[in-house]
């Protein structure tokens, strides 16, 4: 049946433990997918009640496979969560803490040190290909995909750049690929149809051999802006606040956010841009008969952008959660989070706490091949397989974001503790909240539980692992907001 298509813990565990294995059969090992959404809130998907934006192809993908309701991202911004996802470490050990800037083009780059999930897999004989936004290091660095065990990549190499949907060029592994239709401010090649079509062409040249893709598509990240087909679905339907950005200049097309007098109905045509997008992939996989041996995992890289002229009230796009991109509170790292596998994954929704870095040992126990190196992350196979009683479940979880004066939280079962002007304050309070009674974080509970609140410093003390890097990078910021 085709997918509808309109118009187009600490180291908790480092080696493969002992959850039922996927079922022995004469297929090949599986495909992977993993698509991350660029700033899409927990509240932005029909799965989760969004009311006002049409999601069907991921609506139907959450309605037949499992919906985790407790999933988290990385970190509450792009390259560190992207950082936690390929290495399997949690923001306190990963090696990209945050958005540090390369110019004129990259981030800084992943180390040789780290085997990534795409060298892992490639070991084991997957092909791999990402699509989209990488952020993970400059072109050429030792973070560049090629480096990191990506086999094709095309997309933006440079988070910044990918600020912009009708760019000056894109990277196709290691050549520029320039479009001649956007110089000056021409918007003649939309980056994301590109980049999706290259998408869709990886699949079908490697439909005889296992493959994991991922990717990280830029929607809906700001700038707000999508093709005319898409935008005059929804020009006029809202009340709209005109968005005044860069038309020109140094910074136009290579990070600064074009003007828009609808931002509202672009965001709406930018994210059912995406949902047609998902649907195609699983069109693909339907036509060339990989449907049923492909597990595709759908998520985004944090919560809810308010750049560009995004409206993430008016969209509901943080749900009952508290907080956006940028915050440690729920609302900022709490993301939408789906997992389907036709015969292999029943339908349902799962509470199970967990987040980015279990993707790793999680994809490494479904293909059989044991991760040698320590991580953080806990296998949920267990839970996609039906079978709660056998998962081993985190500790906590533990984030850090060095930005914005410093932060910290730890989720330890219902509790979440959220400290905040780290690098401010010699010892600034530690906010607490009890989510299964208070799931806004709304109440802080800190002075009536002083003993979770030593625990909960104690846990945030001993996660952090210094990295002087970004000890750097947290001085070159504090100097530039003196």
């Amino acid at each position: 049946m085709k997918y509808l298509v309109v118009a187009t813990s600490l180291i908790a565990s480092s080696t493969i433990g002992c959850a039922p294995k996927v079922e022995e059969s004469n297929q090949r090992a599986p495909n992977i997918i993993y698509i991350l959404a660029d700033d899409l809130g927990y509240g932005d998907v029909g799965f989760h009640g969004q009311e006002i934006i049409r999601t069907p192809n991921i609506d139907r993908l959450a309605k037949e496979g499992l919906v985790f309701s407790q999933h988290y991202s990385g970190s509450t911004v792009c390259a560190p969560s992207r950082s936690t996802l390929v290495s399997g470490l949690h923001t306190g050990k990963a090696p990209v803490r945050g958005n540090y800037e390369i110019r004129p083009e990259g981030q800084y780059p992943l180390p040789d040190s780290v085997k990534t999930i795409f060298e892992f897999v490639k070991e084991a004989g997957y092909a791999t290909g990402a699509f989209g936004k990488w952020g993970l290091g400059y072109p050429r660095s030792e973070g560049d995909p090629n480096n990191q065990g990506v086999d094709i990549f095309y997309g933006y190499n440079c988070q910044r750049i990918g600020h912009n949907y009708y760019p000056f060029h894109l990277w196709h592994n290691q050549d520029s690929v320039v479009f001649v239709e956007n110089s000056g401010t021409n918007l003649g090649v939309y980056g994301p149809e590109v980049i999706h079509r290259e998408t869709l062409k990886f699949i079908e040249d490697h439909q005889d051999r296992p493959f994991f893709m991922y990717v990280p598509t830029i929607i809906p990240h700001a700038e707000l802006i999508a093709p005319d087909s898409y935008m005059m679905r929804h020009v006029g339907r809202f009340e709209e606040t005109p968005y005044e950005g860069v038309d020109d200049g140094p910074t136009y097309k290579i990070g600064g956010y074009m003007s828009q007098q609808t931002p509202r109905a672009a965001f709406v045509a930018m994210v059912e841009l995406l949902d047609e997008q998902v649907g195609e992939i699983v069109s693909k996989l339907e036509e060339l008969g990989l449907r049923e041996n492909t597990l595709i995992i759908f998520t985004s890289d944090n919560g809810p952008h308010k750049e560009g002229g995004a409206d993430p009230e008016f969209f509901n796009s943080n749900g009952p959660l508290r907080g956006h991109k940028r915050d440690l509170y729920e609302g900022g790292i709490r993301v939408p989070m789906l997992a389907n596998w036709p015969g292999k994954i029943s339908p349902g929704k799962t509470d199970h706490l967990s987040a980015f870095w279990d993707v790793y040992p999680t994809v490494a126990e479904i293909i059989g091949k044991p991760v040698e190196q320590a991580i953080d992350g806990i296998s949920f196979l267990p839970t996609l397989m039906g079978k709660p009683e056998t998962q081993v479940k985190h500790d906590y979880l533990y984030w850090e974001f060095i930005e914005q004066g410093g932060k910290q939280a730890i989720r330890k079962g219902d509790w979440k503790a959220v400290r905040t002007n780290l690098n401010r304050e010699e010892n600034p309070p530690i906010e607490l909240y009890n989510l299964k009674e208070d799931l806004s974080e709304s109440e802080n509970l800190a002075d009536q539980h002083p003993e979770i609140v030593a625990e909960m410093k104690q846990l945030m003390e001993q996660s952090r692992v210094p990295n002087p890097v970004f000890k750097l990078y947290l001085s070159e910021l504090n100097q530039s907001t003196q």
